[in-house]
């Protein structure tokens, strides 16, 4: 029987939802995917490149929407459906969004394949360079405005998901618009 490499990452995600990255190992995806330890060793060399594809699975999967909304039209309505996008995919994706309230260090960063790591250092810079555009189109023009900016879309919308993830809730329904309220409120003040 084929097993297919989604399917491997589905369940190493699901074993970092329940348990952090630490419960991810080999033998471990082998038995939560039902599979034989050889199918995890042909798909991954080793348990670094399977944490770094844990990861960066996560992080590309945000940033595909983050990035498009940051770049979306208006760069109020962008900033705005930038924090609403942290919260609403957060919402939808919690095992992902589990993953990723860990750091990149937590999967082992450091002794990552050199692909990998090139692949973060990449999504890492798209996003920086898109907040940076951002806050250039609404006017910052010191580190503080681009502080601010940052604090508006990234940092006031994580700690919203954080504090329901981590603390055992579901992300209420509402909570993508107070995100985007917030946001504004912080880059009008």
């Amino acid at each position: 029987m084929k097993y297919d490499t989604a399917q491997l990452l589905d369940a190493a995600t699901a074993l970092v939802a329940r348990s952090g990255p630490q419960a991810v190992t080999m033998s471990a995806l082998a038995e939560a995917a039902g599979v034989p330890n050889g199918s995890v060793y042909h798909r991954f060399a080793g348990r670094s490149a399977l944490l770094a594809e844990v990861w960066l699975r996560a992080l590309e999967s945000f940033q595909s929407g983050y990035l498009a909304a940051v770049a979306a039209g208006d760069p109020y309505d962008a900033a705005a459906a930038a924090a609403r996008h942290v919260v609403a995919w957060s919402a939808g994706n919690p095992e992902l969004t589990a993953v990723l309230l860990y750091s990149a260090a937590d999967f082992g960063a450091a002794g990552w394949p050199e692909d990998a790591a090139a692949r973060l250092s990449a999504g890492n810079r798209r996003t920086l360079r898109a907040v940076r555009t951002l806050a250039r189109a609404l006017g910052a023009t010191t580190p503080a405005d681009l502080e601010r900016v940052t604090i508006a879309v990234l940092d006031v919308p994580y700690g919203i998901v954080r504090r329901h993830l981590r603390g055992g809730s579901k992300i209420p329904p509402y909570a993508a618009d107070l995100a985007a309220n917030c946001a504004l409120a912080v880059l009008r003040a």
